[in-house]
This record gives C-alpha cells, sequence and structure tokens, in this order.
C-alpha cells in the first residue's frame, strides 16, 4: 500500500474508502472551547487531514460542519473529498431513534450525508434527555437493547441516503459476529474503532476484523488522554517509551510520529486527538518515511496490553466488551 499525504485512502468493504489518518475532535466542554476546534478542524484541512472523526456526544459538530463547510466555500475541498465520521450514542440505541439521532448530527453539522456512521460503544443506556443517566442514588441506568435491531435502522439510513458507510467502536469478537450472523444483514460493519498503540497492539481482535474484511480505526493511538475520569493514568506514558523515541532520532521524528506510522503500516487507520497547531502538523507528517520489518517487529514486541480507555464505570454493564480475551 502505496501511501502519500495526498492519496492515503484505504479501500471498506461496501465500496467505500476511507482516508488513513484522521483529526480526532473530542473536547472536554469545561476545559476547551468550541471555537478551539473550529480552528483546529480548519487547520487540519488545510494540513491536508480529510478525514474529521466526530460525534453528537462531543456537542461540537456545528463547529466542525461550519470548519469543513467554510473550507469547501474557500474551494480547498470539496464535499466528495472529506470523510466526516459520526457515532450513535449510547442512549439512542432503540431503533425508532436511530434515524432522528443521525439528523441531528446532519442538523447540526449542515451536510446532506456523513461518510461513516458507527455505534459509539455496545453498552445501552436509558433513552432520555441525559446522555449519562443515573438514578436518584448515583447509579447508571443501563437499557436492554438487542443491537442487531439497532443495526437494522442503521441500514435503513444507509438506504436512504443519509450515510455511506455503517460501522461499531469498541465492540468485542462476540459482538461483532452478533452483527455479522444477522439474519437478513444487508450492510456488513466497515469499520471497529477500538483503542490501538504500541502498548495495546490488538493483534487477535485485528486479525479476526482483518479475516472479515473489517478496517480496524484506532482510537488513543498515541496513548495521550490522561483525563483520570475513564482513563487508567496508572499506566506509563506510552509517548516517554525509551525505544519509540530511539526510533524517532534515527528517522528525525517524534515518538508520536513513530507510534502513527506503526499503526498504518499495519493497515490500521489512526484518528489522534488534538487542538495544537504543531501537532496536529507532526501527526500528519507520517509519510515521507518508513518503518523496517524489524523495527515493526520491535515495536510490535512492546505490546503491554494496557488498556487506557477502560470505561469501568460500566464494567458491570451486561454488554462491557473488555472482559471477553478479545
Amino acid at each position: 500500500m502505496n501511501l502519500t499525504a495526498t492519496s492515503h485512502r484505504v479501500p471498506l468493504n461496501d465500496g467505500n474508502s476511507i482516508p488513513i489518518i484522521g483529526l480526532g475532535t473530542y473536547l472536554d466542554p469545561q476545559t476547551t472551547s468550541q471555537e478551539t476546534c473550529l480552528t483546529a478542524v480548519k487547520m487540519a484541512i488545510d494540513v491536508g487531514y480529510r478525514h474529521i472523526d466526530g460525534a453528537y456526544l462531543y456537542k461540537n459538530e456545528h463547529e466542525v460542519g461550519q470548519a469543513i463547510r467554510d473550507k469547501i466555500t474557500e474551494g480547498k475541498v470539496n464535499r466528495k473529498d472529506i470523510f466526516y465520521c459520526g457515532k450513535l450514542w449510547a442512549t439512542f440505541f432503540e431503533p425508532e431513534m436511530v434515524r432522528p439521532t443521525l439528523e441531528k448530527t446532519l442538523q447540526e453539522l449542515k451536510l446532506d450525508y456523513v461518510d461513516l456512521y458507527i455505534i459509539e460503544m455496545p453498552m445501552g443506556l436509558m433513552p432520555g434527555k441525559e446522555f449519562y443517566p443515573i438514578d436518584k442514588n448515583g447509579k447508571w441506568l443501563y437499557h436492554k437493547v438487542d443491537l442487531r435491531d439497532t443495526w437494522e435502522a442503521l441500514e435503513a439510513c444507509k438506504d436512504a441516503g443519509l450515510v455511506k458507510s455503517l460501522g461499531v467502536s469498541n465492540f468485542n469478537r462476540r459482538q461483532l459476529e452478533l452483527i455479522l450472523n444477522k439474519p437478513g444483514l444487508k450492510h456488513k460493519p466497515v469499520c471497529n474503532q477500538i483503542e490501538c498503540h504500541p502498548y495495546f497492539t490488538q493483534p487477535k481482535l485485528l486479525k479476526f476484523c482483518q479475516q472479515h474484511d473489517i478496517v480496524v480505526v484506532a482510537y488513543s493511538p498515541l496513548g495521550t488522554s490522561r483525563n483520570p475520569n475513564w482513563v487508567n493514568v496508572s499506566s506509563p506514558p506510552l509517548l516517554e517509551d525509551a525505544f519509540l523515541n530511539s526510533v524517532a532520532k534515527k528517522y528525525n521524528k517524534t515518538a508520536a510520529q513513530i507510534a502513527l506510522r506503526f499503526n498504518i503500516q499495519r493497515g490500521v487507520i489512526v484518528i489522534p486527538k488534538s487542538f495544537n497547531p504543531q501537532r496536529i502538523k507532526e501527526n500528519f507528517q507520517i509519510f515521507d518515511f518508513s518503518l523496517t520489518e524489524e523495527e515493526m517487529t520491535s515495536i510490535e514486541a512492546l505490546n503491554k496490553n494496557i488498556r487506557f480507555v477502560e470505561l469501568l464505570m460500566w464494567s458491570d454493564h451486561p454488554d462491557y466488551p473488555f472482559f471477553d480475551e478479545y
């Protein structure tokens, strides 16, 4: 696969394609302004990013959409050049809620369609106005739903032209098989968005996905989020790894660029999140060198099976995905 800064799309199993690097846009509204997101997306498009990963949950799709539309108006890109991934949050899994939720994303973005729409996680939460529903005692309100019914509602959205491709996120093998073996399946998932980086290489899940022509999209590809609310901060910071830094020195690159290059050479899509102009540029500069087979093997050997994003607050959910081996 000959990837370049201007040509780095990977084919999907439905005939569409996905750029191998994207910009993650998750932000904490307490600490980051929406204006920051608008500026970052515009800059990313100028740098060469064509894949933007977002979600209704992030509450910034309005800004992301404006940035995309501004760049189209400027003549920098056409709509077909941009690949936007949106996500169906866990409180909207009831089949009749799927299309209205996707339509809200389209209204926020002011776009006619999204390129990819994924089930954000396999654990249903109680439908309602709250994204994070809890009872009066502070206990999570879970919701039992058959994900195959949710998937059928997504298939109808694809057939209606609201979305080009459908995928999932945080699904383990068993949960993927539930969809793949669904009677009357019309559209296979094109991707599974999961945590994946040199300390958590996910070899078994990656192999399973590849066998089923499902692309793996790596979130937290740099293992950098240290938000103690949902991240295991006791794990060692990936970007301080001595071996990654020694390889970085050899190529005159950063440890982050080595970690990203490692994944794209395995055919894994990366969506590093950054609102820092310098890092947005650096993260994209991964097409002018390649790692040797020996270096790839050595980086694979760094795997510690460390999951930074454990989602432990939902570990008692019947559909919690991370107890299975993969």
